[in-house]
Protein backbone atom coordinates (compact mmCIF):
# COMPACT_ATOMS: atom_id res chain seq x y z
CA UNK A 1 0.00 0.00 0.00
CA UNK A 2 1.46 3.67 -0.64
CA UNK A 3 1.99 5.60 2.52
CA UNK A 4 3.91 8.61 0.35
CA UNK A 5 7.01 10.00 1.98
CA UNK A 6 7.89 9.52 5.37
CA UNK A 7 6.57 12.93 6.64
CA UNK A 8 3.39 12.03 4.66
CA UNK A 9 3.54 14.41 1.85
CA UNK A 10 2.90 13.21 -2.03
CA UNK A 11 6.05 11.62 -3.58
CA UNK A 12 7.30 13.41 -6.81
CA UNK A 13 9.08 11.25 -9.33
CA UNK A 14 10.41 13.13 -12.64
CA UNK A 15 11.69 11.71 -15.56
CA UNK A 16 13.80 13.26 -18.33
CA UNK A 17 14.19 11.51 -21.89
CA UNK A 18 14.87 12.42 -25.40
CA UNK A 19 11.51 13.47 -27.16
CA UNK A 20 11.45 10.20 -29.31
CA UNK A 21 8.74 7.75 -30.11
CA UNK A 22 11.19 4.90 -29.62
CA UNK A 23 11.28 5.97 -25.62
CA UNK A 24 7.34 5.48 -25.22
CA UNK A 25 8.01 2.06 -23.76
CA UNK A 26 10.04 3.30 -20.97
CA UNK A 27 7.64 6.19 -19.90
CA UNK A 28 4.74 3.80 -20.33
CA UNK A 29 6.66 1.29 -17.76
CA UNK A 30 7.73 3.82 -15.49
CA UNK A 31 3.69 4.90 -15.26
CA UNK A 32 3.00 0.97 -14.67
CA UNK A 33 5.75 0.41 -12.07
CA UNK A 34 4.32 4.14 -9.97
CA UNK A 35 0.51 2.74 -9.94
CA UNK A 36 1.14 -0.89 -9.01
CA UNK A 37 3.32 0.39 -5.60
CA UNK A 38 0.58 2.65 -5.18
CA UNK A 39 -1.41 -0.35 -5.01
CA UNK A 40 -4.01 1.11 -7.79
CA UNK A 41 -6.34 -1.55 -9.55
CA UNK A 42 -5.39 -3.51 -12.73
CA UNK A 43 -7.72 -1.43 -15.05
CA UNK A 44 -6.78 1.67 -13.41
CA UNK A 45 -3.24 0.77 -13.85
CA UNK A 46 -3.85 -0.06 -17.38
CA UNK A 47 -5.94 3.28 -18.16
CA UNK A 48 -3.31 5.40 -16.72
CA UNK A 49 -0.48 3.38 -18.85
CA UNK A 50 -2.39 4.21 -21.94
CA UNK A 51 -3.29 7.78 -21.21
CA UNK A 52 0.66 8.51 -20.19
CA UNK A 53 1.23 6.91 -23.62
CA UNK A 54 -1.28 9.20 -25.46
CA UNK A 55 0.26 12.34 -23.71
CA UNK A 56 3.79 11.75 -24.58
CA UNK A 57 3.40 10.59 -27.93
CA UNK A 58 1.08 13.96 -28.77
CA UNK A 59 3.46 15.95 -27.58
CA UNK A 60 6.52 14.19 -28.94
CA UNK A 61 5.15 14.86 -32.12
CA UNK A 62 4.93 18.74 -31.10
CA UNK A 63 8.36 19.03 -29.97
CA UNK A 64 11.19 20.60 -31.19
CA UNK A 65 14.13 18.87 -32.64
CA UNK A 66 16.50 17.58 -30.46
CA UNK A 67 14.34 18.29 -27.49
CA UNK A 68 14.04 16.28 -24.03
CA UNK A 69 10.85 15.50 -22.67
CA UNK A 70 10.00 16.55 -19.03
CA UNK A 71 7.96 13.97 -17.38
CA UNK A 72 6.93 14.40 -13.50
CA UNK A 73 4.71 11.99 -11.52
CA UNK A 74 3.11 13.18 -8.22
CA UNK A 75 1.52 10.32 -6.04
CA UNK A 76 -0.41 10.75 -2.78
CA UNK A 77 -2.63 8.25 -0.77
CA UNK A 78 -5.97 9.13 -3.31
CA UNK A 79 -4.58 10.05 -6.96
CA UNK A 80 -1.33 10.23 -9.53
CA UNK A 81 -0.83 13.24 -11.48
CA UNK A 82 0.83 13.59 -14.28
CA UNK A 83 2.65 16.20 -15.91
CA UNK A 84 4.61 16.02 -19.41
CA UNK A 85 6.44 19.09 -20.83
CA UNK A 86 8.46 19.29 -23.79
CA UNK A 87 9.76 22.62 -26.25
CA UNK A 88 8.18 23.14 -29.40
CA UNK A 89 8.44 25.89 -32.70
CA UNK A 90 4.63 26.25 -31.94
CA UNK A 91 2.96 28.27 -30.14
CA UNK A 92 -0.39 25.82 -30.28
CA UNK A 93 -1.53 23.46 -27.80
CA UNK A 94 -2.74 20.09 -28.31
CA UNK A 95 -6.27 20.24 -29.96
CA UNK A 96 -8.97 19.17 -27.39
CA UNK A 97 -11.46 17.85 -30.67
CA UNK A 98 -8.84 14.98 -31.84
CA UNK A 99 -9.00 11.57 -31.30
CA UNK A 100 -6.26 11.25 -29.10
CA UNK A 101 -7.12 14.26 -26.42
CA UNK A 102 -10.92 11.85 -26.57
CA UNK A 103 -8.90 8.76 -25.52
CA UNK A 104 -7.27 11.19 -22.21
CA UNK A 105 -10.47 12.25 -21.06
CA UNK A 106 -11.74 9.16 -21.04
CA UNK A 107 -9.17 7.49 -19.18
CA UNK A 108 -8.31 9.74 -16.52
CA UNK A 109 -10.28 11.99 -13.71
CA UNK A 110 -8.89 14.80 -15.35
CA UNK A 111 -6.91 16.32 -18.38
CA UNK A 112 -5.77 19.94 -18.98
CA UNK A 113 -3.02 21.01 -21.40
CA UNK A 114 -1.61 25.13 -21.95
CA UNK A 115 1.21 26.65 -23.59
CA UNK A 116 4.14 29.14 -21.86
CA UNK A 117 6.75 30.54 -23.71
CA UNK A 118 8.64 31.86 -25.70
CA UNK A 119 12.03 30.54 -23.56
CA UNK A 120 14.70 32.60 -22.54
CA UNK A 121 15.46 35.89 -21.89
CA UNK A 122 16.28 36.63 -25.25
CA UNK A 123 13.18 35.19 -27.11
CA UNK A 124 11.93 35.91 -30.27
CA UNK A 125 9.19 34.72 -32.23
CA UNK A 126 10.94 31.76 -32.88
CA UNK A 127 12.25 30.21 -29.62
CA UNK A 128 10.77 27.54 -27.95
CA UNK A 129 7.81 27.43 -26.19
CA UNK A 130 6.88 25.05 -23.65
CA UNK A 131 3.75 22.82 -23.92
CA UNK A 132 2.31 20.54 -21.30
CA UNK A 133 -0.13 17.96 -20.70
CA UNK A 134 -1.31 17.41 -17.28
CA UNK A 135 -3.33 14.23 -16.22
CA UNK A 136 -4.62 12.37 -13.33
CA UNK A 137 -6.10 9.18 -12.48
CA UNK A 138 -7.98 8.98 -8.96
CA UNK A 139 -8.12 5.57 -7.01
CA UNK A 140 -11.40 4.01 -7.79
CA UNK A 141 -13.28 4.30 -4.16
CA UNK A 142 -13.75 0.96 -2.14
CA UNK A 143 -10.12 0.23 -3.14
CA UNK A 144 -7.52 0.24 -0.08
CA UNK A 145 -5.19 3.36 0.02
Amino acid sequence: MFEGTEDGSPEEIELRIAAVLTNLPIIRSLAASIAMRADFDLDSIADLRLAVDEACSTLITQSAPNSTLRCAFRVSADEIRFVVTVPSTSDSKPSSDSFGWRVLTTLTDHTATWVDGPLGDDADASSPHLVHIELAKRRMEGLPG
